[in-house]
């Protein structure tokens, strides 16, 4: 956000003008979405929201910072965590699906806008972790590769690539949400459908990933 010399800018409007960015933004990604659009969301003219934020650019950038923000952080702490692999799992799915329940717009959005500027991936993993992909990338594949080798060491998980892993894990709980217009057409699943089939997915997706890693 734009930070101002001046004593007259009110939060509360800064915040209903970011919160009206952030619907206009996720519904049409940022090539698609006007000022104007946000202006009349956010019940401001485009002179106070110029005010606020000088530029399309620079609440696009507010805007996808605090999506990357709801996304992934918690999940990371979890993958980077010591607990059990199995209860990462568990934990991440439901994680995952309860914010993307929330917030269903949202892997479109990102994945569209790393695809569109792929300097959105700096941002989208500093907003995320405060840290370059690289750094967190190497922290989550050295914990879970010793996990994978302390478990097939015991004779309880059949060997797996870390990177396989995690990205496995991640699709499976992200891809119905960034695929969802697709999906629903195909299923004829209106929204109360929709949901209804990603919480049986809650339930039944941690015994489902486990039972292809397992002896």
């Amino acid at each position: 956000m734009v930070k101002s010399s001046g004593q007259n800018r009110d939060k509360a409007t800064e915040q209903r003008i970011l919160d009206a960015a952030h619907t206009v933004f996720i519904r049409s990604g940022t090539s698609g979405a006007r000022t104007q659009q946000i202006a009349e969301e956010a019940g401001v003219n485009k002179a106070l929201l110029h005010y606020y934020f000088r530029s399309k650019d620079q609440l696009a950038r507010a805007v996808f910072r605090r999506a990357a923000a709801e996304l992934f952080p918690a999940v990371m702490q979890v993958l980077a965590s010591d607990a059990q692999l199995e209860e990462k799992v568990r934990r991440v799915v439901d994680i995952e699906l309860s914010q993307l329940l929330k917030h269903p717009y949202l892997p479109g959005y990102i994945l569209s806008e790393i695809n569109h500027d792929p300097e959105r991936v700096l941002q989208f993993f500093e907003a995320a972790a405060g840290l370059r992909p690289e750094k967190i990338g190497a922290r989550l594949l050295a914990t879970i590769r010793s996990q994978i080798k302390a478990e097939v060491e015991a004779g309880k998980m059949l060997p797996i690539a870390a990177e396989d892993f995690i990205v496995n894990l991640l699709s499976l709980c992200i891809f119905p949400f960034a695929a969802r217009t697709m999906f629903s057409a195909l299923l004829g699943q209106d929204e109360k459908q929709f949901r209804r089939f990603i919480e049986h997915r809650r339930n039944d997706l941690p015994d489902f990933f486990m039972r292809g890693i397992r002896p």
